[in-house]
């Protein structure tokens, strides 16, 4: 199971840490969800996810300063035994002396944010559903063509690099050589990115490693897109029959989710580079509604219409 450390998530989001004495080291982050925990605030502890996040606002601030010194020691002995990550206090509230004897007793960080929490809950459930978010490596290119993740695959030698290199010389941005992490958003998002040893290198075959950023500058590189359309390139068959029109869509599938995929023949003369810049286009045309092969099937359609109708009045 995918997990973070603790420190990463003190390190993103800046917190601070009112319990410094406790080793944060072993604690890991499994559950991209929080919880606030009111209800368990007033001695209900049924089905409380004690492995999430805790997440102290202004509302649960309030009533705990209000609470009974008995009923303090009573929830909060109780509360915080139950094997809780954290629990972040937001808006720079702060616990009170009982709270923070019980969580050192427990060996439950106290950290505190400045940020409101419906805006720190937002982006902290945002970063932890990527971190958290099921995973596979494949072989294959990723770049971004006018806005587009293309993720490009095929066997080995047969160009995915070179036709990265010549989308990146036409102001295209490199995402991923060789080595493609693919990490399942939503059932609808995938997010590929590099691993951190290949990051923005490419390797081409009679060359050699070359780094992408220090040669075209850091407008030609990003850390991380959206897949959006696969081209897949194989060898050219002469006796195999290949889509002409594009009036349906073929699919592939990655954790679950499937993806526009286009099969491009290759072979001697292709222009890859420019063939894969239409492609991307074409799909966010798509996208916005226009579908240049249905248009052309509708313009067929109806200038056979056409045709028998004047067929007719003869």
């Amino acid at each position: 199971m995918a997990s973070v450390k603790l420190g990463e998530v003190i390190e993103k989001e800046k917190l601070r840490n009112l319990t410094p004495e406790i080793d944060i080291s072993g604690i890991k982050i499994k559950q991209p969800d929080v919880n606030r925990p009111a209800v368990q605030l007033t001695g209900y502890f049924e089905h409380f996810d004690a492995i999430r996040i805790q997440i102290i606002g202004f509302v649960e601030h309030s009533y705990m300063q209000n609470m009974p010194l008995e009923m303090k020691e009573r929830i909060y002995k109780k509360m915080l035994s139950m094997g809780e990550p954290c629990v972040i206090f937001c808006r720079e509230l702060t616990p009170d002396e009982i709270f923070i004897k019980y969580a050192r007793l427990n060996n439950v960080p106290i950290l505190q944010t400045k940020q409101s929490t419906s805006v720190f809950m937002a982006e902290l459930i945002r970063w932890l559903n990527v971190r958290l978010a099921p995973s596979i490596s494949i072989h294959g290119v990723l770049v971004d063509v006018y806005g587009e993740g293309v993720l490009i695959t095929g066997e080995s030698g047969i160009g995915k690099s070179e036709a990265a290199l010549e989308l990146i010389k036409r102001g295209h941005r490199l995402v991923s050589d060789d080595v493609v992490e693919i990490r399942k958003i939503s059932e609808e998002t995938l997010v590929g990115s590099a691993p951190d040893i290949t990051r923005h290198f490419i390797e081409l075959r009679g060359i050699g490693i070359i780094d992408v950023k220090t040669l075209f500058g850091v407008s030609s590189v990003r850390d991380s897109s959206n897949i959006d359309l696969v081209i897949q390139l194989e060898e050219w068959d002469k006796d195999k029959e290949y889509d002409r029109l594009g009036l349906e869509e073929e699919y592939t599938e990655y954790l679950g989710n499937r993806v526009v995929c286009h099969r491009l023949p290759v072979r001697p003369g292709r222009n890859l580079a420019i063939i894969v810049e239409a492609a991307a286009v074409n799909h966010r045309q798509k996208m916005m509604g226009y579908n240049a092969a249905q248009e052309l099937y509708n313009r067929v359609q109806h200038a056979l219409q056409t045709k028998r109708e004047d067929d007719d009045d003869e």
